[in-house]
């Protein structure tokens, strides 16, 4: 897998790759040559994103920009035409306000880290085509990403 950092320090790094690792062993779409970038982004610049994109005028905690139309159960091996000529598959973007994460992990009683990682884990599976706008997607994109939290160690206090 590869990803491509924007303004992410070496703290949150090896958090971030090691939960897209494991989603992609747990949602079993483990290629080689995944790609996707992933940015800090200022409250300022998360809310100018979200309201460019989704027509919401207030900050967010995570935001995920797909770049194939994959859906639910579907993988990214069905996905084999997208493929570029090196074999390397780019899913997209994702960009994670850490201001708005500090404030969610006080609220929440864990550590900055793993709300870092659970933000970076729910963004991957929206590129990964999970939603929750129906209850039993929500419930199938919970479950997930507590399964590889759980299996992380990236537990809530």
């Amino acid at each position: 897998m590869e990803i491509n950092f924007e303004g992410i320090g070496h703290k949150y790094r090896k958090i971030i790759r090691n939960t897209f690792e494991k989603a992609l062993e747990v949602t079993d779409n483990n290629e080689e040559r995944i790609v996707v970038t992933v940015a800090f982004a200022k409250k300022n610049r998360i809310k100018e994103l979200n309201n460019l994109y989704r027509k919401v005028d207030r900050e967010t905690d995570v935001l995920s920009f797909p770049m194939l139309d994959i859906v639910y159960p579907q993988s990214v091996k069905d996905f084999k035409e997208e493929y570029a000529p090196d074999g390397s598959l780019y899913l997209g973007d994702i960009v994670i306000c850490p201001k708005i994460a500090k404030k969610q992990a006080k609220q929440y009683g864990h550590s900055k880290k793993r709300e870092i990682g659970f933000l970076a884990l729910h963004g991957f599976l929206h590129i990964l085509g999970y939603d929750h706008i129906e209850s039993e997607d929500e419930k199938v994109m919970m479950e997930t990403s507590e399964r590889v939290l759980n299996e992380m160690e990236l537990k809530r206090d």
